[in-house]
């Protein structure tokens, strides 16, 4: 219930849904004034919401920083790589990468690199449409094509979100009484989150935050004053975090 729940208030809280709303409305609004008071509207929050600068200042405030190799504490015994970066493709019977693919090639880079010693892969569907996808399998297959040694990868498939990569990877790694040491691997964005959710369970983790969306400050003309649809993509994610998050904090995840 709470997963399906998760995605309700996902759409529910999605600019894009607040700015189609309030154009459909002032379409079917017959006072003049209102209607265009609520375009007004729609046109200030679809410029707010598609402007790059704000969208990345308002994200700088809430990703967890990268570290830097020289400054990590390596090599740790497990790299815990959250899923979520893909999906499958029936069709042709493949995984296709999406934006959130750098986590898996940031664990390649840190096993190759002799920082983690072992890979652990936490996920299985978290899409109401495929319940029977496996990623972390799927993952796991991936990693062993590309070199990585089979015994030195795991993973696990029941859990659905990030609160429940947690729960299921504690049952497998027993936090509390090993002496490893963990690194968190998972979308910048996303890390705070996932941080909470793991330390919550027991972890004692270094984060390792990829694929970050606010980099150095730019100051050109386009990039803070010119609309992009990916600014929009940025908002609908973070959003989605915000939202995330304090759901698990009232539910007691984090």
């Amino acid at each position: 219930m709470f997963f399906i729940l998760s995605k309700v208030l996902q759409f529910l809280f999605s600019p894009v849904f607040w700015i189609v709303l309030i154009v459909a409305l002032s379409l079917i609004i017959k006072e003049k004034y209102i209607k265009k008071r609520m375009m007004f509207v729609a046109a200030l929050l679809l410029l707010i919401f598609t402007n790059t600068f704000v969208a990345d200042e308002f994200m700088r405030l809430w990703e967890t920083p990268a570290v830097k190799h020289k400054n990590m504490q390596a090599p740790y015994d497990v790299g815990i790589l959250l899923t979520g970066m893909g999906s499958w493709d029936a069709e042709y019977k493949r995984f296709n990468f999406d934006n959130s693919s750098d986590r898996i090639l940031q664990t390649m880079d840190l096993y190759n690199q002799g920082l983690i010693r072992k890979i652990f892969i936490s996920g299985g569907s978290g899409d109401i449409r495929q319940p029977g996808f496996h990623e972390a399998a799927l993952l796991h297959d991936y990693l062993v094509r590309n070199g990585i040694p089979d015994e030195d990868v795991d993973y696990e498939i029941k859990s659905r979100n990030t609160a429940e990569n947690a729960r299921q990877s504690a049952s497998i790694l027993h936090p509390e009484t090993s002496d490893s040491t963990f690194l968190l691997i998972t979308s910048a964005y996303h890390m705070r989150r996932a941080t909470g959710c793991f330390e919550k369970q027991g972890f004692d983790v270094q984060p390792y935050s990829t694929d970050r969306f606010a980099g150095g400050r730019k100051f050109q003309i386009e990039y803070m004053l010119l609309p992009r649809i990916d600014a929009l993509i940025r908002w609908e994610i973070l959003i989605h975090e915000w939202n995330g998050y304090w759901i698990y904090k009232l539910r007691g995840y984090v």
